[in-house]
């Protein structure tokens, strides 16, 4: 059980990007399918982990807008995972109150799958626990130009001027606006990059990245992770002397 002073020090919102997938089946002489598919076994651990410590929101980088350029057959293998995870999945995050929204171009997915994630989301629209945002066909750039057309949009029908442009209503046709901003973005397998995720949304969140293959990510990683941002001052442009006299 999380304590209220523990609860203090956690982020509200947490990132990942789930990498190495593939790198950890090769290393035991798998296709990557079956990296894959362990990766889902961590992303089930994490979520489990997320919403015992009561965090708000867990985003997860699922399928970038660039992960189309993969090989064919794995693509393929990725879609068929999702829409098995989705199916199977969402009745499970539903009993433990879990809100599920995916976020990206789910116009790129086949029928089948629109389908299925609206029908998922339906399902868990009024839980009230925490908030799982899955990035499907997602990239950061591509949010930012969304909410840039829209706001155009509305500019040239004359429903706002151009002045009416803010930093703020730009915020409110980004993907999670709603949300408390991420605190805390972690990436898995080795790379210290953000690979087109979350740009707008990762503007003052800590970056905490791990060597550990996705499939290898448990519990004590999610706490690594936590100890480290809870060591964090975070002053958000400010001096430390104007954070600790707030």
């Amino acid at each position: 059980m999380t304590t209220e002073t523990e609860q203090q020090t956690l982020p509200k919102h947490v990132a990942i990007i789930m990498d190495g997938n593939g790198r950890w089946a090769e290393s035991k002489g798998k296709h990557r399918v079956f990296g894959h598919k362990h990766g889902v076994k961590s992303l089930r651990k994490a979520i489990t982990f997320a919403n015992e410590k009561k965090l708000q929101a867990l985003t997860i980088y699922a399928f970038s807008s660039e992960n189309w350029k993969r090989p064919e057959k794995e693509v393929n293998m990725l879609m068929e995972l999702f829409f098995t995870v989705l199916g199977g999945e969402v009745k499970k995050l539903h009993k433990h109150n879990i809100k599920l929204k995916i976020i990206g171009d789910v116009e790129g997915f086949s029928e089948r799958l629109q389908k299925k994630v609206a029908q998922a989301e339906k399902l868990t629209e009024n839980n009230s626990g925490l908030v799982l945002n899955v990035a499907a066909n997602y990239g950061g750039r591509w949010d930012i130009t969304q909410a840039a057309k829209q706001l155009a949009t509305q500019a040239q029908q004359g429903e706002i001027s151009i002045d009416e442009i803010t930093e703020e209503r730009l915020n409110s046709a980004i993907n999670l606006d709603q949300l408390p901003a991420v605190d805390l973005m972690i990436r898995t397998g080795g790379d210290h990059r953000i690979s087109n995720f979350l740009l707008w949304q990762l503007a003052y969140a800590e970056l905490y990245f791990s060597d550990v293959l996705w499939p290898d990510f448990d519990a004590d990683t999610f706490q690594d992770a936590l100890d480290v941002f809870a060591g964090k001052e975070r002053r958000f442009g400010q001096t430390s002397e104007q954070v600790t006299a707030r």
